[in-house]
């Protein structure tokens, strides 16, 4: 892939390659899959052109240096990885001017770690793809990989994302909101809202990913059992009703300068055996039910329409260099956007890589791009 020319860091001058910090781990319910990601970069990036450093947040939030190897990071039959809680902490610049990242030990002085030009923030779910971890980033004037706090903020919120798309001029299907007051305040009328739309319906926290605490409900007497299954990762539920049809996935790549952005081949998932949809466990501990298919076999007026939507969706988000986008094609040939992911899994097998992949551009080459993006884009308001 064609890009313009990186800007050249203070430590790029120094060794000739650009230090990338790898964050993966954090506090949400995603942490495994976070570091099966991680794993999946730290084989593939190239080692020519990046000096690399992990650096692992505990299920607790505690910040850790993390050893350079991926194995004890990939998902294994019966084992989930997790990142391993440590005396260190590794603590990042805390103001503008500096790019130097230290670990702090009891009883030590704390001691260079490295000092790094851009940050690659492998997090999904709360508290790392939700706009917090970003803020952090920006206080530090440092150059990271992805969307800025708002657009992840907003869409990692399905409620706030839906009302984005809507006023975009987007397609958006039937949906309803449960928020935590409203459901403590007077339960019967939340459900009732939902009874309103056709079942089956999807049970999702508002704020989380991956597939993480859905419920696909059909039996509205299973209603308030699935809406408090999803409270127990967010006490904001949203509501939406099933759609019968194809669910089909684009990826989009910021634009360099004042480029538009790129989107991807089609790709489709087709689930298989047990599964009711496309939930945790078919994602990612039984690949053999899921077929994903790049490029996808739908029409042109049918991809194009897709892709528009996903940089409509993409630009009306003010999202920046990554960012998946989910469509549903109906019965009837409706195309509907589902929502954005600003940080959507990104191992090899995952739809995101391959439908770059089907679109020419190989999973190292997208790393490098990634990063690319982040370090010409210009850190503060933007």
């Amino acid at each position: 892939m064609d890009t313009q020319p990186t800007p050249q860091t203070p430590s790029q001058a120094d060794t000739g390659r650009i230090t990338v910090a790898l964050v993966f781990g954090g506090r949400s319910a995603e942490h495994a899959i976070s570091c099966a990601t991680a794993a999946s970069v730290l084989k593939a990036i190239d080692r020519d052109r990046y000096d690399v450093v992990p650096i692992g947040i505990t299920r607790e939030g505690r910040w850790v240096q993390v050893a350079d190897d991926p194995t004890p990071l990939e998902i294994s039959a019966g084992r989930l990885p997790e990142v391993p809680d440590s005396a260190s902490t590794v603590v990042l610049p805390l103001g503008a001017g500096s790019n130097t990242v230290t670990v702090s030990e009891p009883g030590q002085v704390p001691r260079l770690l490295s000092e790094v030009d851009v940050v690659f923030p492998l997090l999904h779910g709360p508290f790392g793809e939700d706009g917090t971890i970003q803020g952090l980033f920006e206080l530090a004037d440092i150059h990271y990989v992805g969307c800025g706090v708002l657009a992840s903020a907003a869409m990692m919120d399905k409620a706030f994302m839906k009302a984005v798309f809507a006023n975009a001029g987007l397609p958006v299907g039937p949906y309803v909101v449960i928020t935590d007051l409203q459901w403590r305040r007077d339960k019967a009328a939340a459900l009732d809202a939902v009874h309103a739309l056709h079942f089956p319906v999807f049970v999702k926290p508002a704020r989380a990913g991956s597939s993480v605490g859905i419920t696909r409900v059909e039996d509205p007497a299973q209603l308030e059992a699935a809406v408090e299954a999803a409270r127990v990762h967010d006490p904001k539920v949203v509501v939406e009703a099933g759609v019968v049809g194809r669910e089909l996935e684009v990826g989009v790549l910021g634009g360099h300068g004042s480029d538009a952005p790129r989107v991807s081949e089609v790709g489709e998932i087709v689930v298989q055996g047990e599964h009711a949809f496309y939930d945790f466990e078919a994602k990612y501990l039984d690949e053999a039910n899921v077929v994903i298919s790049s490029p996808a076999e739908v029409s042109d007026p049918v991809r194009e329409e897709i892709q528009r939507i996903a940089a409509v969706a993409f630009e009306a988000a003010g999202c920046e260099g990554i960012s998946r986008v989910d469509c549903f094609l109906t019965e009837s040939g409706e195309v509907l956007i589902n929502e954005i992911n600003t940080m959507p899994g990104f191992t090899p097998f995952s739809m995101y890589p391959q439908v770059w992949a089907a679109s020419g551009v190989s999973y190292p080459e997208l790393i490098d791009e990634l990063i690319t993006l982040a370090l010409e884009r210009r850190t503060g308001l933007r």
